[in-house]
Order: structure tokens, then sequence, then C-alpha cells
């Protein structure tokens, strides 16, 4: 059997359904391929005990460590033994406890070694581990694991696992799979792999899983992170060079007069990088190949403004632009802010256009609508709303359509779609955008411009957006009022957290609109004791896994301050309801809403003015992106704003770390590096939305930056040459990426 054929059987066929269903469960592995790509987290050494100060609780472990005592003892409360076993780094102490296991005193004897794995728990100060399971190494008795094969070397290799399956276990099966494998295809060069003395692909497999030495161990590891990144990149400029054979309409307006109307009506200059930035995409706009260019901003550096004038540009010439937003109330706010831009140049505008201003922008459209029509599409329309939508979107009617994944349906039609903006992109697949760019003329795709407010560190450009154009914008506008942002912790500090509801009344007393962001939609919350301070909130008896929810702080929140207007806004809510309370919420007139209490559903695209506080519970539950997106709707206006971060008792190091990060700075750019590093490039990159079919197992696009540079370079040298397909076969081969997938992005 091939070696191609080979991986891709079936673990059910060559290890056996009870081991192969635990890694399905577990990983999600299912072929044999797959477990290979399942590489060790780290190798222990015989002899070579596992130190305990790295051992977090609630996570799974496989130490190595050495029993020190055992003790075996009557349960007080119920019938049976409890088996106490102590096991030692050499320095440290942990328990591994059994219930009704006493015969385990048999195995279990002081001075023995082992691996056991489990999940560590925290139990009376002391950290234990409840029925591990266990693999113990020999000591002289001839009965004892006869078939601890895996373990002969002195390199013991230690997989990431699981409740379901150990890591000797799935060391046994990687050992099954490797017995009967062949030669695999390779996907580099051989003049690269001779260039940078790389083990071949086999070889390295082989020995990232059964390494003799160090020095296996490390070559392995190299080569495998270099065909990380030479796939990787390699699917990049296959992309790159796909979009320079995909054809486009040219969209060039001949005076612009529509965007100089614009520009002339705006209350403020444009920033230098807003111009800078327009004027890119209005050169892409102008070739005959589909613009693909990604637009990072900062929160409020001005990204929607910039992405109107292109739209205008697209209109003018006589074509139609899309907006696409990941949630309605998002797609409203869009709609509702492009039409209040556009004022006059709207057919929805409230603002004066002189007759001859109108006169010269239908001049400027060869006879068009003078007046540019916006539409919002959404799932939630009214069906006769719904029906003049499409026929205007068809009709061409409507110059510029704004809506949710509604706009992607089948039956939506455009008469000339021109220009797409995906707003958040992050928040949509290859497959959605595609479908929304499947909707151009037949024989030309629109131009796309794909805008985020997570700026993107450089590693990361080099990576999933490596086929991209990049533009950003680093300045913020003028007229953004400064965000001071703490951390409180209501259990810890009482007094702190009294001042912050002291603190919103002050707010709303003066005015101002407050936002209060909750984890839940809902939970069952306890009675309010009316004798309790203000500080009481959230702050007393709580447990460790106490989730805040809109519902419980509405009801305790509006039974303490009864002279504040609260109101909630969440996902479940139906469409006109979430619109209703926006429309109060930015209301300054009777039965206007003082303090809305939301989940994230406001957490990009709402825009506020008067929105100067937030309080955001459970803080450490959200990442550092979603806390400075959800910080980005106050301060909106002339007023600053305060953001406060409730945190629980019980926050771990890494969420610690997170809040005061946020709390340290605004600065996007700097907030995504540090996002970058504290979570590792797994999360980040999204790479199930690259279209790739493999993910970053070794490299790490911070540590490795370098390298991914050099491979890069090498392979846009090697792009030019007539190896290229011989290497696109190659990696096909390797069934690393499908062409058939690229090609849908």
């Amino acid at each position: 059997m091939q070696a191609q054929e080979y991986v891709n059987r079936s673990l059910k066929e060559l290890i056996g359904g009870k081991t192969a269903a635990a890694l399905s469960k577990s990983f999600g592995i299912e072929t044999a391929g797959e477990l290979l790509n399942h590489y060790p987290r780290r190798y222990a050494e015989r002899g070579q005990l596992t130190s305990f100060d790295r051992i977090e609780i609630g996570k799974p472990v496989t130490i190595m460590a050495t029993i020190s005592a055992v003790t075996a003892r009557r349960m007080k409360t119920k019938r049976g033994f409890v088996l106490v076993v102590a096991v030692t780094d050499g320095k440290e102490q942990m328990e591994l406890t059994f219930f009704n296991q006493k015969w385990r005193e048999k195995e279990l004897r002081v001075g023995r070694s082992g691996l056991f794995a489990g999940t560590v728990n925290e139990y009376h100060g002391a950290r234990t581990l409840t029925h591990p399971q266990y693999q113990l190494f020999g000591s002289g008795d001839s009965s004892d694991l006869e078939a601890f094969t895996d373990f002969a070397g002195s390199i013991i290799p230690v997989y990431p696992s699981s409740q379901a399956i150990t890591s000797w276990q799935i060391a046994a099966a990687v050992d099954v799979v490797l017995a009967s494998l062949d030669e695999l295809p390779d996907p580099i060069p051989l003049e690269l792999r001779v260039k940078h003395g790389l083990m071949d692909r086999s070889q390295a497999i082989r020995a990232i899983h059964q390494p003799d030495s160090h020095e296996d161990i490390e070559r392995a590891q190299f080569r495998l992170k270099y065909q990380e990144a030479f796939v990787l990149q390699a699917v990049l400029e296959y992309r790159r060079q796909e979009r320079r054979t995909m054809s486009a309409i040219a969209r060039q307006s001949k005076k612009h007069v529509l965007r100089e109307s614009f520009d002339q009506s705006l209350p403020f200059d444009l920033t230098d990088g807003q111009i800078k930035v327009g004027e890119e995409i209005e050169l892409d706009l102008r070739g005959t190949s589909p613009m693909m260019r990604l637009l990072q901003g900062d929160v409020g550096s001005g990204k929607t403004i910039v992405a109107l004038r292109a739209m205008l540009e697209v209109v003018e010439s006589g074509g139609q632009a899309a907006l696409l937003a990941p949630t309605e109330v998002l797609a409203a706010q869009h709609f509702e802010s492009l039409t209040a831009l556009l004022g006059g140049l709207s057919d929805s505008g409230t603002d004066y256009v002189s007759p001859s201003e109108s006169s010269r922008i239908s001049e400027s459209r060869e006879g068009l609508d003078p007046k540019v029509r916006i539409t919002l599409l959404t799932g939630s329309l009214t069906l006769p709303a719904r029906k003049q939508a499409l026929l205007d979107i068809a009709s061409g009617s409507s110059h510029i359509v704004v809506g949710t994944h509604a706009l992607i349906q089948d039956h939506v039609d455009f008469f000339d779609l021109g220009f797409v903006v995906v707003d958040e992109q992050h928040r949509f697949g290859v497959e959605q955008r595609a479908a929304l760019m499947s909707k151009g003329r037949q024989e030309a795709r629109p131009h796309l411009l794909v805008m985020t407010a997570t700026p993107i560190p450089r590693t990361t450009a080099l990576t999933v957006f490596g086929d991209l154009d990049i533009s950003t914008l680093h300045e913020a506008p003028s007229m953004r009022a400064p965000v001071d942002t703490y951390v409180v912790s209501p259990q810890a500090n009482p007094t702190h957290a009294a001042r912050v509801w002291e603190r919103m009344q002050e707010e709303v007393a003066a005015g101002n609109r407050v936002f209060i962001v909750c984890a839940s939609i809902s939970e069952t919350a306890g009675d309010l004791d009316q004798d309790q301070d203000p500080g009481h909130l959230y702050s007393q008896g709580e447990s460790r896994d106490h989730i805040v929810s809109v519902e419980q702080s509405l009801a305790e929140l509006a039974q303490r301050y009864p002279a504040i207007t609260f109101a909630g806004l969440h996902g479940k809510m139906k469409p006109e309801e979430k619109r209703a309370v926006m429309k109060s919420f930015r209301s300054n007139g009777a039965g206007a809403i003082d303090v809305l209490v939301a989940t994230t559903v406001i957490e990009v695209g709402v825009d506020i003015p008067e929105a100067t506080m937030m309080i955001i519970h459970n803080a450490e539950r959200f990442g550092i992106s979603q806390l400075h997106q959800l910080r980005g709707r106050i301060g909106r206006g002339n007023k600053p704003g305060l953001c406060i971060l409730m945190q629980d008792r019980f926050v771990n190091p890494v969420a610690q770390q997170r809040l005061e990060v946020v709390a340290s700075t605004r600065d996007g750019f700097e907030l995504a590096q540090r996002d970058l590093e504290l979570r590792g490039e797994g999360d980040v990159l999204g790479l199930e939305q690259s279209g790739a079919a493999t993910s970053l197992r070794l490299l790490r696009v911070i540590e490795d930056l370098a390298l991914i540079e050099s491979v890069r370079q090498e392979v846009g040298a090697l792009a030019h040459t007539d190896q290229w397909s011989q290497t696109i076969a190659a990696i096909e081969l390797a069934e690393f990426i499908r062409v058939d997938q690229l090609e849908k992005t």
C-alpha cells in the first residue's frame, strides 16, 4: 500500500475501536496521518522527574514522579477506604487519591517511579490527582508491566492527552502506525532540503515520535517547522497568483464629484492616513484584477469613512457596493451612520443640496439619479420590505446595500456589484466571503475590502493575511476623548466596587450614558437584600464560577436605583426590540434609556457619543481584543470616558495579566502584539479560515519571524521558476492543501 493511502486509513482499522474512539473524541483525530501530526508536547528522560512548579490547577497533566508515601484510611462519612499516594519531583509533593481501591497498595509502593496522568485539583491547599491513570517503570518484579515496551528508550515522548486517553496510550498507537509506514511524499523541493540540511519528511516524522537523541528531536522539529512555514507561504503565493488571473471591472469615476461633495460636507478634516489609504484603494479600483485589500485600524480610526469614500467612487462609476456586517445591530448602525454621513447626498438625507450641486452630481453619473440610495437587508425585514429591497438591489436602483448574512442568500441578485466591504472580517469564514464575491457580473469579480478594528501584528500579516494587500490607519481622529481604564475586584475590595456604582449615578446625573456588559444573558438571581450598600452588588458570597447575567444585573440595579432608567440588550431579542432599545438609548427625550445592560452584542459598530462609562462584569472571561473593542464604545464624543474591568477574585495569572495589559494602554497595535504573545498563534491566526488543510503545530509566529520571512523570500523566488507547478502538486500530494479549496478564497 502506498504511503499516502496508508496515512488516509481509518485508525479504527489500525489500532482498534476503543483507542480510536478516544482519539476522535478528544482531538478529532480519525486517520493515521492525523495521528502522526499529533506531535509530543515535550520529552521526559527516564530518571528525570517532572518539576511540579509548572503544574497548573484545572489542567490535564502527565508527570514523571517517584512515590514517596502511601497511606490507606477509612472514610469518615462513607464505607470503604481512601488510598492517598504521595509522589515527589525531588523537591515538592502532590497527592494521588483513589477511593475504594485499596488493592492498588500492592503495586503503588514507595520508591517506584512512573508516569501519572490526570487533571490537577486542589484539596485543602494540596495539589491532587484523583483516580489518575499511571504506568510504572520496572523495579525487578518480573510481572511488572511487561507490556511497557513503549518506554524502552531513555527519551519518553509526552503527548497532549485527555481524561479519555493518556500520553502513553497515544505513544503506543503511534508506534503501531509507524511500524507499517512507507516513505511519505515530501512537499519541500530537494534543493531546499539540501540547502538547509533538512531531514526528509519520513525521517522527521519518525524522529519526532521515536527519537534516539535530543539532536534527533531538534532536527526533526526544525524540519517540520520549516515545512509548516513553507507550505503556508506557498499557499499564500498561490492565492496571489490566482488573484492576478481573475478579472474585474475597473471602477473609476471620471470627475470624483460624489466623493468631493462628501468630503466638503464633513464637519472635520480627514486625517493624512485616511487620505493615503483612500488613494491606495482608488488605485486598486482602477485595475482589471479584483482588489483584495485588508484595512486595519484601531477602534475609532475612521475606517468607515474610508470605505464610504471608496463606495462613492464605485457608485459614481455606475456600480453597486455592498457592506457585510456580522450582526443586525451593527448592520442597522452602519445603515443609519452611512445615511447620516451622506446627508443630502442620500435619498433619505436631510441636509440641503443645492440645485447646482445636484445637477453636477447627476452629470457626473451620466444622467443617473444624483441621490445615493442605501438599502438595508437583514433577515428580520417584513415580507413587503424584503421584496422591495430585493427588487431595488436587482434593478440597480439601490446603490449601497448594507446587510448581514442575508446578503449571501442565493436569491439575492445584484444589478452590478462592483465593490464588497466586509466589516469585522474575523466574524466571517472563507465560504461566506466567497459567496458574496460570487454575486458580481459573471465575467468579473467585485473588488474586496475587508476591515478589522483588531490591528494585525507583523507576524500575523506575514502568515494569515499574506495574500492580501494591507492598508493601515495609525492615526485616531482628533475629536476622540481620553478613556481611563481600571481593574476592580468587588470581592477583594467592596469599597472600590461601591465607588463604581456611585460613579455610574454621577454620569447619569450629568446626562451621560452608561454601558454595563455581562458575559451571559440569564441566570437565576438571588433576592436583593435592601439593607446592603451598593458595593454589595455581585461582591459577597459569590463562587469562583459565578457569572453576572444581563437579567440578574437588570433586576438588581433597577431595584437599587429606581431613578435611573435601565434596559437590556442581547442576541436573543427580536430585531425590532433591539432597534427600539438602541433608539431609546441614543435619544435625549422622554423615556430615554440611561444605562444599557448588554452582552457583547454591542462589541462593534455601536456609536453613542453620549456614552462615557462602561462596566464590564467578569472581565477575566474576555480576551484582550474583545475588551478593547468593548471599551471603544465609550469616549466617542468630546467627554472623557471611564472603563471599569470587574474581575473575579479567583483570576488565574494569565487572565490577570490580560486585564492589566488592557488597563495599561489604548494602543490597539500594542494590545494586538501582547495578545499574540499571551494567547499564542493558535487562537490568533484562525487558520481554519485560511483555506489550508493544516494548522501550525510547531511554528511560532513570534519566535520564528526570521524563519517565516526567509521562507517567504524562497517561495517567492521559486514561484517564478518552472518548478512552481511541481511544488504545488507535491503539496497537494502531501495533502496539506487542495487547490479546489484555495480557489474558493
